[in-house]
């Protein structure tokens, strides 16, 4: 009905989040980062390596990254899970990935963003 909240799932959420935090750095690193498509999968295809799941990857000759949202999700250990600490770990795995494919530091993309005091 009208009075009824707008329903977001998981995936909305997630992908949502993913495009701010692409738009977010494109803006700070528009040379960088022109041209990067960014993708959002369930899982990774193929199997389970000894370091564990991918939570992203990256195709540096396409200029490509692919998030996946089902490890991101379930796989991440939260000290409190809430839709605001999955913002936060979804927000840190684009930053991440996004260092890895113009390698740079993670902590040199978005200084400012995650400076909270």
């Amino acid at each position: 009905g009208p009075y009824l909240p707008p329903l977001t799932t998981r995936i909305i959420l997630f992908e949502s989040t993913v495009a701010s935090m692409a738009e977010y750095l494109l803006g700070l690193w528009p040379h960088e980062l022109e041209g990067v498509h960014f993708d959002v999968a369930g899982l990774p295809a193929g199997s389970v390596s000894d370091e564990g799941v991918d939570r992203w990857q990256v195709d540096h000759a396409n200029r490509r990254i692919v998030l996946y949202r089902v490890p991101i999700e379930r796989l991440t250990r939260f000290h409190v899970r809430d839709e605001y600490h999955l913002v936060l770990v979804i927000e840190s795995c684009v930053v991440r990935a996004v260092a890895e494919l113009i390698g740079k530091d993670p902590w040199d993309l978005a200084p400012e963003r995650f400076r909270h005091f």
